[in-house]
């Protein structure tokens, strides 16, 4: 290019009509608004993702804490109902359980909260939340205790506790529901 044709380029005053410029404006409104949807999306599926992971966190260190008092027990039995499910059990610990050194019983409960359940641990033969540990929350269901199996008489089998964890951190939708079932055995039972 000449220096004649740089400055005629530079000295035109003529730009972008009105309707050009609505038409950009337009587009971009669109394209900054999928992008902020986009965002906003992957935001709630983060904390949507890290509620989810916290709930079946709590319950997996539940049904293992449970686990090792169901293991170390001298007896169990139902609390509160009559017969499984049940939505709590009292364990007889001895004095050997590491997690009740004076031993004596404990109770595993469901407790009501807002749309939901949580699993307590607490002392003694009752099932109040003053004085126990909070273990799991967010528990679709109150009877996580399914069964009490004392064995097949003649089948040499120990006693042994089911529970059913369904967890779900947001209970309004039908995808997020994680189940935990185990049969823990009583390995202080006789066996059948």
């Amino acid at each position: 290019m000449t220096a004649a044709t740089v400055r005629d380029r530079l000295s035109d005053e003529s730009g972008l009509t009105l309707s050009e410029m609505l038409v950009v404006l337009v587009i971009l409104g669109v394209v900054l608004a999928a992008l902020t949807g986009l965002f906003v999306s992957a935001m709630r599926t983060e904390v949507d993702q890290a509620k989810r992971f916290q709930a079946q966190q709590e319950a997996r260190l539940a049904l293992d804490g449970l686990r090792r008092e169901v293991h170390c027990a001298e007896g169990i039995s139902p609390s509160a109902v009559a017969g499984y499910p049940a939505t709590s059990i009292t364990i007889t610990l001895g004095a050997y359980c590491s997690s009740t050194p004076s031993g004596g019983p404990v109770t595993w409960c469901t407790v009501p909260t807002s749309g939901a359940h949580a699993l307590w641990r607490t002392p003694g033969t009752a099932c109040t939340p003053t004085g126990g540990v909070k273990k799991a929350d967010h528990l679709t269901a109150g009877a996580v205790f399914t069964n009490l199996a004392t064995g097949t008489p003649g089948s040499n089998e120990r006693a042994k506790l089911s529970v059913d964890l369904p967890v779900d951190a947001d209970p309004t939708t039908t995808s997020g529901l994680y189940r935990l079932q185990d049969d823990i055995v009583l390995r202080n039972s006789a066996r059948s």
